[in-house]
């Protein structure tokens, strides 16, 4: 399994982001500290975050042709990421976001467009030869046809041998209904505290508690919790904790769970024995590393630079 890669399926966006000294007022005029583009998406965030880690990575997802896709496009080659299942949509839109990312605070406030751009489905995911992954993410968007991606791997997975199944992950982000189907469908399932908050949980611990019910027998459920950490529970219902590791100086928190998410599947995929990825010291480790790497994440402007020299 050490040569098969990590598969992201979700979005690709062009972020805009643009650098103040604090957020504006409404109807103002503001001079940005700078600006610059940067390709975004959680999926396409992890896959960034993979490559720096050193693993190899691809992404599945849907672009729509133009100067936008040829600097994205660019940009997922500068990283070694592979872009050969990416789906071109002709007369559609790019999607984009543009982020107010306030350097006293660290915040940042995304303002998303996407007029209609289709997510991949479940017929896009059919052409994907699975021998060549050993784990798949799933960023959660358009979950009917996800939960069918996820069935198909789930049907590989019942005709090979232990050793060569694919390891299944998903991020439940949004606070949408639609969304949770997917907690059932991952052998580890990311929950986002603003998820959890939506829900009544009133920190991790709670939500882990509140939540595992929804998984799989045998699932890992995460949820991290910003600046207090976060929290992991395995099938044996131990609650494992890692605080969280703030730079500094805080300067730019966009992409931070993205780069926590993928940082700790990177930990969990590298381990030696798969019974013991998901409970004990295999767990604790890969959650402090995610903590630590977000950490480091957050005290930077994008993402190069994450890994120490």
């Amino acid at each position: 399994m050490g040569d098969k890669k990590i598969l992201c399926v979700g979005l690709v966006c062009l972020d805009i982001i643009s650098v103040v000294d604090k957020y504006p007022e409404e109807d103002t005029d503001t001079r940005c500290l700078s600006q610059r583009w940067q390709r975004g998406g959680n999926a396409s965030n992890s896959c960034t975050i993979f490559s720096l880690l050193g693993a190899p990575c691809a992404f599945l997802g849907s672009l729509a042709p133009g100067p936008v896709a040829d600097f994205v496009l660019a940009d997922f080659r500068r990283y070694g990421i592979d872009i050969s299942l990416l789906v071109e949509h002709e007369e559609c839109s790019f999607p984009a976001s543009i982020v107010i990312a306030n350097e006293t605070t660290g915040s940042r406030t995304i303002l998303h467009m996407n007029r209609n751009l289709p997510d991949v489905s479940a017929e896009d995911f059919s052409k994907v030869d699975l021998t060549q992954y050993k784990w798949i993410h799933w960023e959660g968007r358009n979950a009917s046809e996800q939960v069918k991606m996820i069935q198909q791997v789930e049907k590989f997975n019942s005709t090979v041998p232990e050793q060569q199944r694919i390891t299944i992950s998903v991020e439940i982000e949004k606070t949408r209904e639609i969304l949770y189907q997917l907690f059932p469908y991952g052998d580890v399932v990311f929950v986002s505290k603003d998820v959890a908050a939506h829900l009544g949980f009133h920190c991790a611990a709670d939500a882990l508690r509140g939540l595992y019910r929804r998984v799989k027998k045998g699932a890992v459920l995460i949820c991290a919790w910003a600046e207090k950490g976060a929290d992991a529970m395995g099938p044996d219902g131990e609650i494992i904790h890692s605080d969280a590791f703030p730079p500094p100086v805080l300067v730019d928190t966009l992409g931070a769970g993205d780069t926590f998410n993928a940082s700790v599947i990177f930990s969990l995929s590298n381990g030696e024995d798969a019974v013991v990825l998901y409970s004990g010291k295999s767990l604790q480790d890969a959650l402090t590393f995610g903590c630590q790497v977000a950490g480091r994440k957050c005290g930077i402007h994008g993402y190069d630079g994450i890994v120490p020299q």
